[in-house]
């Protein structure tokens, strides 16, 4: 993983600026209009905004990081957008930390378990550790807000969050999208856009 400059972070890389647009375009191969089904013709590309929405809404993500021998590993996790990135935490000695050490790349993923409804969301991008404090405050923030009595409240299962990231107990990261993709499915109407950061 290449070495972080205090204050620096991949959302400030070129092309993953904090709300930049990406080109977005809608991959007809898997989608509905390849195969239109009565009211699926008009199917279009879902927007990069209403992505970001259901980022800042999920609960649950998934990550998938590459262990040093090539296999990969798979967890799910909390994560909070912001700031045109999503951001995590792990332990130093926990499995993910250990591959984003030695290979910074990884996928995020969140979604709906359903076949007829829903918009799943795909990051793929580089992970990053966030190690300045400001910064990380600002991220706790975004945590704190996404995920309320979760984080906040005494009784939440995340109770401690903030602290364990400032003393350095829990290391947080920032995954900006290299790439991105949402799978919609809505009835019979099925999309999958691609969302392309230059």
């Amino acid at each position: 993983m290449t070495p972080q400059q205090p204050g620096s972070r991949s959302g400030s890389q070129p092309g993953n600026r904090p709300g930049e647009r990406p080109r977005t375009e809608l991959d007809a191969r898997y989608s509905s209009a390849l195969n239109p089904r009565p009211g699926a013709e008009g199917v279009t590309a879902t927007d990069w905004a209403e992505a970001q929405r259901r980022m800042r809404a999920a609960e649950v993500f998934w990550i998938t990081t590459v262990r040093p021998d090539g296999r990969l590993h798979v967890t799910p996790l909390i994560a909070a957008w912001h700031d045109g990135a999503l951001h995590f935490s792990t332990g130093p000695g926990e499995q993910k930390a250990k591959n984003l050490a030695g290979n910074a790349h990884c996928v995020l993923t969140t979604g709906h378990a359903s076949l007829s409804e829903g918009l799943d969301i795909v990051v793929e991008g580089l992970a990053e550790r966030v190690t300045d404090p400001a910064r990380q405050d600002e991220v706790i923030a975004a945590f704190e807000e996404q995920y309320g009595d979760h984080i906040t409240s005494p009784d939440g299962t995340f109770h401690g969050f903030g602290d364990s990231i400032r003393t350095g107990d829990d290391l947080l990261f920032t995954v900006a999208p290299g790439t991105a993709y949402g799978f919609g499915r809505d009835g019979q109407t099925f999309s999958h856009t691609r969302y392309t950061f230059s």
